[in-house]
């Protein structure tokens, strides 16, 4: 491991490398399949200064859940020596991932280059490079049919892409290397988030778009795409040391509940933010969403007042971020009843996976990032075929709601396949080459000092 640790820099580079053989060839096909289009003149877009003001608002919001709201949140939950570690972690994702967006990861997952609604090909499943460092993107770019300034949009999405990432923190919490959460953040948002985000938003061509997929605000991109990576990377790394026989209370519930606050706030951005509109969908999503969370918020509260005797402030603020997982694929299609439910089912079952099903398997899962989100995601996106239905209050004609639950499963699936097939590739990369884990010593001295040289609490 020593010998490893001295090789880092070859690691950096045997991974860029690796990274750079896997989408070589798929960006080359996507060119290559991408069939010259006739430009068409088209009648000119005129801003909506209303639908701008409330993105430039809600791009503001989902960049508020992860600093400072995911930082605290996690920050609280973990020992005081690795409470900076934690922060440091949220704080370097978001500033990476934002270089990472602008110079390809728009482009991979935005470019709609060789796609065609009902055909299946390459530029189904990512986008091409031909707006790589936002490439002819400027100042008076509107995007189509909302009205908006494209570089708001560009930024809004850009926070998706941000948070992401960051929620997996929560799975390898206080032992992961500083330098593999780069290099894994690196890979896992150019070869996992931004084809899924690609398949699911990007428009007609578009995989999960064009089955009919419902995700309004990211129940499989965001979700159940970093739940899974979460589950992937606790079980590779392995346990903290002492867990499960050693107590890992949190040490600062305030910390905690303070962060839950910001991202339950934070979320109206999130998921009323995705109508990309001050309109009656971004209404809805808003309505949903606070309903959602409150019901899991109550939920879990209850089942832990039963099975325990006693409400907890933990239990409350998990409950809370539940529901606002569970409702956000849901937001744009469901009503008041279907959040309802969707805030029931999900904190009952999420319960369960941060507790019951977390323990029997043994697996370290630090802060529950797959029992919330993995979990979660599933649950929302699968009953969102379900609740979108007008049957039950919902906004979307639905046909045959086994047909469209369905049609959820399998972008379920698909994500939970292409997050944990090529999450297990990255981390075996990195692993082999600088490693995953800090040492022994360094895990029981903290990661706020043997990483970064500072303490959180200086008394």
């Amino acid at each position: 491991m020593r010998l490893l640790r001295r090789r880092w820099k070859g690691g950096l580079v045997a991974l860029a490398l690796a990274v750079t053989v896997l989408m070589t060839p798929i960006l080359a096909m996507a060119q290559e399949e991408a069939a010259p289009a006739a430009a068409e003149a088209a009648p000119a877009e005129v801003l909506n200064s209303g639908n701008t003001a409330w993105m430039l608002t809600s791009t503001v919001l989902v960049l508020f859940m992860t600093i400072p709201g995911l930082s605290l949140f996690y920050g609280g939950l973990v020992r005081t020596k690795n409470v900076l570690s934690v922060l440091m972690q949220c704080f370097a994702i978001t500033a990476w991932a934002t270089i990472l967006w602008v110079v390809i990861a728009w482009s991979l997952a935005f470019d709609t280059t060789g796609m065609e609604g009902g055909v299946m090909n390459l530029n189904s499943f990512i986008g091409g490079t031909g707006q790589a460092f936002l490439s002819g993107i400027d100042a008076g770019t509107i995007w189509t049919g909302y009205g908006i300034p494209t570089t708001v949009f560009v930024t809004f999405q850009a926070t998706f892409f941000i948070i992401t990432p960051a929620l997996i923190c929560g799975a390898y919490a206080e032992r992961m290397k500083f330098s593999a959460m780069l290099l894994f953040t690196t890979a896992w948002a150019l070869l996992v988030y931004a084809p899924i985000c690609h398949m699911a938003w990007s428009g007609p061509g578009a995989l999960f778009w064009d089955w009919g997929v419902i995700d309004f605000a990211g129940g499989t991109v965001v979700h159940i795409n970093a739940g899974i990576a979460a589950l992937v990377t606790c079980l590779l790394l392995g346990k903290r040391v002492g867990y499960p026989e050693r107590q890992m209370a949190p040490h600062s519930m305030v910390l905690t509940v303070v962060g839950a606050g910001m991202l339950w706030c934070g979320w109206f951005g999130f998921n009323a933010g995705s109508a990309v509109a001050a309109d009656a969908f971004a209404g809805m999503a808003m309505l949903v969403t606070q309903v959602a969370a409150a019901t899991a918020t109550m939920t879990w509260l209850g089942v832990e007042w039963i099975k325990h005797g006693k409400p907890s402030a933990l239990g409350a603020a998990t409950g809370a971020v539940v529901g606002l997982v569970a409702i956000t694929p849901a937001s744009g299609a469901v009503g008041p009843i279907g959040a309802l439910a969707i805030g029931f089912v999900a904190s009952l079952l999420c319960f369960l996976a941060s507790t019951t099903m977390k323990k029997k398997f043994g697996y370290d899962d630090s802060l529950d990032a797959f029992g919330v989100h993995g979990i979660g995601g599933i649950v929302g996106a699968l009953l969102t075929g379900v609740f979108a239905s007008t049957a039950f209050g919902g906004q979307k004609e639905i046909e045959s709601i086994v047909t469209q639950v369905i049609i959820q499963a399998k972008g379920v699936g698909v994500t939970i396949l292409w997050s944990g097939a090529l999450s297990f590739i990255i981390l075996k990369i990195i692993d082999m080459t600088i490693g995953l884990r800090v040492t022994a010593e360094e895990e029981s001295q903290g990661l706020d000092l043997s990483l970064h040289g500072e303490s959180g609490y200086n008394l």
